[in-house]
């Protein structure tokens, strides 16, 4: 039957003293202070309220309902004697006539008291989602979300975007990610694809003479988990522009993205439109990083020549980078610590000198610079009680490892690190081509839809001279908040000569090109326009507009870290039959 309610958990006033109310929720928590006497906690989505049960009947009935049973309350209204002005309803309590069990629950001990399901086990969490879901901390972050997702909708329907859904059953497409594959029934050993992003989609709605396109996309990516990246499916602010650069694109994330941060960030203070714009190598440099934490005011510095023949083996021939700290007063053991946890994040060494009192060279590889001691004073502005980390190696190696070092020095170290802002700046200017850490060919970098600088010309330019080719630079932009990629995009390649081309040089022939990307290929040779993107990423948007430090926590039902739904019980075994009528064999 249904039960309805006259007031939820989180309405009831002074005002309403002495009025007869029906609350319905969850019993949260039942305190008894005598014999026929008991304060209960009544939860729901609004919040709590207090009913106090002060009769033999009402406290036999009460004592046979398990904990976050739901009930339904009738009552009366009256005023607390001991009010909690910390609940907005702690001046009232409802004393109860009539209290029924709607739905029953039949565990006498929960896995976790649901106020504190943020101490539990992860794991634990996740396979009762439900029941963390109940905790009114957690619930708050959906509801964060739900929050957003409206106001991005509002934000870029008012920027004159339409939101068009697109195909999640599609074709298999190389975006640097594996993909999920879902085998065709009536198309024996072919397959579809769940899409990594609407990339393909979106372009051919510009070539179809839609304007401006967006939606709320659905991706899938079969990634591995990380703090900041949920394993499987995301969500992304999917969005594109026709006849448009790639300032039109920033301009409109900018407008866009600075309200929300402001309505709905956790941080005080958000940086203003235009955000700064960092070519990709000057932030390497400068940074060690692409995705630069500008809250952090160190930055590395290159001391290649300064150091060169100084008889120290791993600076020979390498390229060395450099983090300074000024006033610097931690122990041998702090940096023991830090050297370690530079290692085993990155692989690679560190090593380090300080200055003493007198002005000296002191400490780890001091021995070895007394001779740079000057050179590397005027390049480091060094001075007493300086602290210098270093990183050598190949270019960009060194430039990663500097690039840690210096994040780690910039937290840890008291001053250096400027917390409560939302720092955000534009990387542009990417490299159009790479070589391939694995197969050591060249390789896309980024995108490989993207429009390189200088067109045609730059690549047949470049066609044949390796150091050329890696000097292209391409149309593309990530948006960096607080160390994480939150966004990216480019003006896209819609000349198929300049994408066969492109592809050409990376060993994809026109062939090739025509059989991966048949619709686009062929809907840009039918008078496509210049356009431009991008696609900020809700769930990593939501994790930093809520300064969580787990992208699970702002995700309703997300897997572990094993790519595992412990609730659902996914990935799980299939009958034969299933298997059989989608023409899948398995081998053992």
């Amino acid at each position: 039957m249904f039960q309805s309610r006259t007031h939820t958990c989180g309405e009831l006033r002074l005002a309403n003293a002495g009025q007869t109310v029906t609350l319905v929720g969850w019993l949260e928590n039942v305190r008894e202070v005598g014999a026929n006497f008991a304060f209960l906690v009544l939860r729901d989505y609004y919040g709590t309220t207090q009913v106090v049960v002060q009769t033999e009947e009402m406290m036999r009935l009460v004592k046979s309902i398990n904990k976050e049973s739901t009930i339904s309350v009738t009552g009366t209204v009256r005023e607390r004697e001991s009010k909690n002005s910390k609940l907005p309803t702690g001046d009232i309590e409802v004393v109860p006539t009539q209290i029924s069990v709607l739905g029953k629950c039949r565990h006498n001990q929960l896995p976790f008291e649901i106020n504190k399901s943020r101490e539990a086990d992860e794991n634990t969490r996740l396979k009762y989602r439900y029941l963390d879901l109940r905790n009114p901390a957690v619930k708050q972050n959906i509801v964060l979300r739900c929050q957003v997702v409206a106001e991005l909708r509002r934000l870029m329907t008012e920027k004159g975007f339409l939101e068009i859904t697109t195909p999640i059953l599609t074709a298999s497409s190389p975006e640097g990610a594996r993909d999920y594959l879902v085998p065709a029934r009536n198309h024996p050993g072919k397959f579809y694809a769940l899409p990594q992003a609407p990339q393909q989609f979106k372009q051919l709605l510009m070539t179809s003479g839609f304007d401006r396109y967006f939606q709320i996309a659905p991706c899938f990516r079969d990634e591995d988990a990380r703090a900041d990246r949920t394993p499987g499916e995301f969500y992304q602010l999917d969005m594109e522009m026709a006849f448009a650069s790639q300032d039109d694109v920033l301009s409109t994330l900018e407008d866009v993205l600075v309200p929300v941060f402001q309505k709905y960030g956790k941080y005080a203070r958000v940086s203003q439109a235009p955000f700064r714009h960092i070519p990709y190598n000057e932030a390497m440099d400068r940074y060690g990083s692409d995705k630069p934490d500008l809250r952090i005011d160190l930055e590395v510095q290159d001391i290649t020549s300064q150091v060169q023949g100084c008889g120290f083996g791993p600076f020979e021939n390498a390229t060395v980078k450099a983090v300074v700290v000024h006033d610097f007063t931690q122990a041998r053991k702090w940096i023991d610590k830090l050297l370690t946890d530079v290692e085993v994040q990155t692989g690679n060494k560190a090593c380090w000198v300080k200055v003493d009192e007198n002005g000296q060279l002191t400490g780890g590889v001091s021995k070895f610079l007394t001779g740079c001691q000057e050179a590397l004073t005027a390049k480091l502005g060094l001075k007493p009680c300086s602290f210098v980390c270093m990183a050598a190696g190949k270019k960009s190696a060194a430039q990663k490892t500097a690039g840690v070092i210096r994040t780690m020095l910039g937290k840890r170290v008291p001053g250096h690190f400027d917390e409560d802002q939302y720092a955000i700046c534009w990387i542009v200017d990417f490299p159009m081509y790479e070589i391939g850490e694995e197969s050591g060919q060249l390789e896309f970098c980024h995108n490989p839809f993207s429009m390189p600088q200088g067109g045609m010309q730059a690549l047949t330019e470049a066609e044949g001279d390796l150091e050329k080719l890696l000097s292209i630079n391409a149309y593309q932009y990530d948006l960096v908040v607080n160390g994480y990629e939150s966004a990216s995009g480019a003006v896209r390649n819609h000349d198929p000569e300049i994408m066969v081309k492109a592809f050409e040089l990376v060993g994809l022939g026109e062939d090739a090109v025509k059989a991966k990307f048949p619709a686009m290929y062929n809907a840009f040779t039918y008078g496509a326009p210049p356009h431009a993107g991008a696609a900020p990423g809700v769930d990593r948007l939501i994790m930093l507009l809520t300064g969580e430090e787990s992208i699970r926590e702002v995700i309703t039902f997300p897997m572990n870290k094993n790519a595992q739904d412990l609730m659902m019980d996914a990935p799980t075994a299939v009958e034969q039959h299933q298997l059989d009528t989608v023409h899948i064999a398995l081998k053992n």
